[in-house]
């Protein structure tokens, strides 16, 4: 079966050293521009041109692996969890760091409300622990029993010191994860969020009460846990995890919509609802696979990559996605049929 989106040869962006652990878009801000924030093992997140896939700049400062970044709605900030045990609050036009949130062990999840400017951040990773950190107050949050020394902020060149005061933040439901979080939801609901952990158990989180109130336990480890912003509010949120996908009816209701089983380990997956496709990688090979949703079959297979693809993500009008690589590349798919951006 042909998809119904012609073929086109995909943009790569170079400039990572080592392999790309995640990808974020932010939404659409100022005349139809929008950006997106890469995460990659050369511990240096980069911020590129949504549209082009052109560097803008390279935030410098932790000393570990970036597991995962992201930008607020408007990307006037972003956030990067680090192997190095901190989270790191970043301001996207200077490149300086806002914040230096110290863990205890590598974190792995980064979450911003979905509202401008946001004024807290969510973390998680081989702690166990969701934390929401209150970014309005203080600048820096000293280890609670790290041995790594505190980082010096970042920027663009060589980066300055943070503040000193700590960063207030609070725990929701101690013990409850029995895995490393590996990802962090937050939808159009502030007070809810979801949690994908490696215990195999998605969970939905009430921050009011600061406990869950919902569980799904998937088939294998997670890969990728994402909300799809193209449906709109409240939007499908979509999982890979082992050989499965799972797309569930946004943050409020936890219903399951579906489950697609595959014959290949699946490490990350991407819903365009308007389209009625998806589009996954897989840690075992290293082509792009569209699927249709409805009938659940494999439309087509994009080749390109020369590594495992690590995340998938459509950008915040639908019109290209997104891929990060073990090969350590970037590439940026038209998915419209007709020219945009670079594609004439």
């Amino acid at each position: 079966m042909a998809s119904e989106t012609p073929k086109v040869v995909p943009l790569t962006c170079h400039g990572h050293s080592r392999p790309v652990t995640h990808l974020s878009f932010s939404s659409v801000v100022d005349d139809d521009q929008y950006y997106i924030i890469s995460a990659c093992k050369d511990n240096n997140p980069m911020l590129r041109d949504g549209i082009t896939g052109d560097w803008i700049g390279t935030f410098i400062g932790h000393k570990g692996a970036v597991w995962q970044a992201r930008l607020s709605s408007d990307a006037s900030l972003a956030a990067t969890g680090s192997a190095d045990f901190s989270a790191k609050v970043w301001d996207t036009c200077t490149g300086e760091t806002l914040h230096t949130l110290q863990h205890a062990h590598i974190v792995r999840a980064v979450a911003f409300p979905s509202n401008p400017h946001p004024t807290v951040l969510a973390t998680g990773g081989a702690e166990k622990k969701l934390r929401i950190f209150d970014l309005s107050r203080g600048g820096s949050s000293p280890p609670p029993t790290s041995p790594l020394p505190p980082t010096n902020g970042g920027n663009n060149t060589n980066g300055t010191p943070g503040s000193a005061t700590p960063t207030p933040s609070y725990e929701i439901g101690p013990g409850v994860h029995g895995g490393t979080i590996k990802s962090i939801v937050w939808g159009t609901d502030p007070n809810i969020l979801v949690t994908a952990a490696d215990d195999k158990i998605i969970r939905w989180w009430d921050l009011r009460t600061r406990s869950p109130t919902s569980s799904f336990e998937v088939d294998g480890l997670v890969g990728s846990c994402e909300l799809d912003v193209n449906s709109g509010p409240p939007g499908i949120l979509s999982i890979a995890a082992g050989k499965t996908v799972y797309f569930f009816d946004g943050l409020e209701t936890r219903r399951l919509l579906k489950s697609v089983k595959t014959p290949y380990e699946v490490a990350s997956v991407a819903l365009h609802a308007e389209s009625g496709r998806f589009v996954t990688g897989g840690s075992g090979d290293t082509w792009v696979r569209v699927y249709d949703y409805e009938d659940e079959k494999e439309l087509d297979v994009y080749k390109g990559h020369h590594g495992p693809i690590w995340s998938v993500s459509f950008s915040p009008n639908g019109k290209l996605y997104a891929t990060g690589s073990e090969d350590g590349t970037i590439k940026l798919w038209k998915f419209c049929s007709h020219p945009y951006g670079l594609w004439r």
